[in-house]
């Protein structure tokens, strides 16, 4: 019976939402999203502007039950990811078992025990395999099997989904009909540049606040022509006022250089600057896909071509957001909430590859 009813559509719920480029994903796929949960309001505000139909909770997931979310009409999956600083390989000071938030999975599991959907996925980033020698993943993946799935996972690479930047996810598939095979997800898509993704945005400068602005010219690959969507304009040419001395500290970095490229004497702020990980002042390669986006604006990440951050459009462009999607708060948030999500092209490859299976 569970077999059959697969030529239905597929109804979702994504707890842990974010901005929403999960649930992007899953609809480009082909997925109904019914309910999103998520605790930050100007993420969920940021949530609701752009999948309206969608019912969103915006809770601590600890006071959310099952039967808050589950209005949709099965066959149902359910996916999420928990906040996953705790996990992140450049935290090295709270990535062990003494940090709260790495619990936060246990919560997506008591809703997925409550709910039993047919179809499971949970996502995080890579750094979840190895924190306390793999503990978390290993109790993610035996749960799981306790609670009938038969559970597949992966590290997945962005840039072999058509992604312009090298984001790496963690993807743990559960199912109940069969073992959802993860090895070839995505690998055939084309290698996407940062020049691919951006050139065609507007040329801003430091501190930039007008956040809706023309193209500075047609889009230069098809990647640009799809996020487009032949629209004239778009938003989030958002860009950090950095001060004086960061401006001129960017100066001094060449394409793929970073903080090392910077004079000693220009670094005194720095208390160890030996300290600082390559991320920090990364200018971007036009002709190579981007660093992981992350924190951009903590990071100062650096447009290739010009002596600024990068805008929020920029950064939801390598993202792979649609210049439709519009983010909702200051600019801090905005960024936070470009950073943090997973791209919507990635999630799209990997449910397009669940749905492919059945």
């Amino acid at each position: 019976m569970i077999c059959a009813r697969w030529e239905e559509q597929l109804n979702g719920i994504e707890f842990f939402s974010g901005a929403g480029g999960l649930s992007l994903g899953a609809e480009q796929a082909g997925i109904s999203v019914s309910c999103a949960v998520e605790i930050s309001p100007t993420a969920a505000a940021s949530y609701r502007r752009n999948h309206p139909k969608v019912k969103v909770i915006e809770r601590d997931i600890r006071e959310v039950k099952g039967s808050d979310c589950k209005g949709a009409s099965e066959p149902l999956i359910v996916f999420g990811g928990a906040p996953c600083q705790g996990f992140s390989t450049s935290n090295q000071r709270t990535r062990n078992k003494e940090n709260k938030n790495n619990w936060l999975f246990e919560e997506f599991l008591r809703l997925v025990k409550d709910i039993k959907p047919f179809v499971v996925l949970f996502e995080n980033v890579y750094g979840i395999t190895h924190t306390e020698k793999g503990f978390f993943r290993l109790a993610l993946r035996s749960r799981l099997n306790a609670l009938g799935y038969k559970v597949t996972d992966t590290i997945a690479d962005a840039t072999l989904m058509g992604v312009p930047q090298r984001r790496k996810r963690y993807f743990c598939v559960g199912a109940f009909t069969k073992a959802i095979d993860l090895s070839n997800v995505g690998k055939t898509a084309n290698r996407v540049t940062v020049a691919d993704a951006i050139s065609d945005l507007p040329f801003l400068k430091v501190g930039a606040r007008k956040s809706r602005l023309p193209y500075r010219s047609e889009p230069v690959s098809s990647y640009a022509q799809d996020l487009r969507a032949n629209a004239s304009t778009s938003t989030g040419h958002l860009v950090t006022k950095n001060a004086q001395h960061i401006l001129e500290r960017y100066a001094h970095i060449p394409q793929g250089g970073n903080w090392q490229n910077i004079p000693k004497s220009m670094m005194g702020s720095y208390t160890d600057v030996s300290r600082c990980h390559t991320g920090v002042y990364k200018r971007l390669s036009m002709d190579e896909p981007s660093v992981v986006l992350g924190n951009f604006r903590k990071n100062m990440l650096i447009h290739p071509i010009e002596d600024r951050g990068l805008s929020v459009r920029e950064a939801a462009r390598l993202q792979s957001f649609p210049d439709a999607y519009e983010f909702y708060g200051s600019i801090g948030q905005q960024q936070q909430q470009v950073g943090n999500a997973v791209p919507p092209l990635m999630a799209r490859r990997i449910f397009e590859t669940i749905l492919d299976q059945f």
